[in-house]
């Protein structure tokens, strides 16, 4: 056996977690933004306030969404050092 190199099942499931990472990710910061849009939307809001809270909505999907993604990431690097 070739000790401290990753088995095929290892990259296997190293690219299944990061794709379940990016998916799970997008979808988070689609859903935060739906929110500002829809808040936008329900309170008709017009011209520059508008724009601000879906700037606003913008930028906390991407935070949500890349917070998302480093912490499914840690979590399995975690348990991979730890042999599950």
């Amino acid at each position: 056996m070739d000790m401290g190199r990753e088995s095929r099942w290892e990259k296997d499931a190293m690219t299944v977690e990061i794709v379940f990472a990016l998916v799970t990710a997008v979808a988070l910061a689609a859903a935060v933004f739906a929110v500002a849009l829809s808040l936008a939307l329900a309170f008709d809001i017009s011209g520059s306030p508008k724009k601000g809270v879906l700037v606003g909505g913008a930028l906390l999907g991407a935070t949500a969404g890349m917070w998302r993604l480093v912490r499914v990431l840690l979590r399995f690097d975690k348990q991979r050092r730890m042999g599950r």
